[in-house]
């Protein structure tokens, strides 16, 4: 399984970022996506910026991720999946007969 870490940008050049996560920063390839503004959300894997992201969805991932993390050690998460709790499940579109 590949697990996309979102990031924010907060420097860098036309094809290399330094993305911050978590107070941690990293240098993240732009290769992929082009150069990026300061502040623009990344979804980033294995060192590169595969996909923009807007920062809800950037809080959502991380907020998922940080879900996992809590379960695999025994503790309380359902408050980070609040967005799948209130809801039924759904198909990702391209998944869909319609």
């Amino acid at each position: 399984m590949c697990i996309g870490i979102p990031m924010r940008v907060v420097g860098g050049s036309e094809f290399m970022a330094q993305c911050e996560r978590h107070g941690s920063i990293s240098p993240i390839s732009l290769m992929l996506i082009g150069a990026q503004p300061p502040g623009t959300h990344v979804l980033t894997h294995l060192g590169s910026a595969v996909r923009v992201l807007d920062a809800e969805e950037a809080r959502a991932i991380d907020e998922a991720l940080s879900g996992i993390a809590e379960a695999v050690e025994g503790r309380a998460f359902e408050s980070l999946f609040a967005d799948l709790l209130s809801r039924e499940p759904e198909l990702p579109l391209h998944l869909r007969d319609e």
